[in-house]
């Protein structure tokens, strides 16, 4: 099941993926799930 308003995206070759991987890493702090990313025990993605 998709969320509402839920779309995908495929990566590109000319796209930052470092960029990306922070932004998804972040999702847990902007939703207010932890205190600090270092909470999040996923936060070290190797495209960090």
């Amino acid at each position: 099941m998709w969320q509402k308003a839920f779309y995908d995206h495929a990566l590109r070759d000319d796209e930052d993926i470092q960029q990306i991987a922070r932004y998804i890493v972040a999702n847990p702090l902007r939703a207010g799930l932890v205190k600090s990313i270092g909470d999040y025990p996923l936060w070290d993605a190797k495209w960090l």
